[in-house]
């Protein structure tokens, strides 16, 4: 596939696909400028506009998205993997319940 996800910042943990992507499925990810980051293999089916693991990371790991923390994982996450609810808390979340 052409690029398949896109990173905010070089130091993102995840990237957002911009199509449907199929468990095996080879990603390229590029960032905001249009170079490339890598390709990494999708290891589940993740929807169009959500998140994609760009590195392995281990539980309570806070999540980098946009070059700051979006939440924490709640398992360990393996690169490739659909990141959502299923396994990252959102500090939106956390900091609203908190208040």
């Amino acid at each position: 596939m052409a690029h398949g996800a896109l990173m905010h910042e070089d130091a993102d943990d995840v990237a957002v696909v911009i199509q449907d992507v199929t468990a095996g499925d080879d990603v390229t990810v590029v960032n905001l400028d249009g170079k490339e980051f890598g390709v990494v293999k999708a290891t589940e089916d993740i929807p169009l506009g959500h998140k994609i693991a760009l590195r392995d990371m281990a539980l309570n790991k806070e999540v980098i998205k946009y070059g700051r923390a979006i939440g924490t994982t709640t398992k360990d996450v393996p690169m490739g993997a659909h990141v959502h609810t299923q396994n990252v808390r959102s500090i939106r979340w956390e900091t609203s319940v908190h208040e």
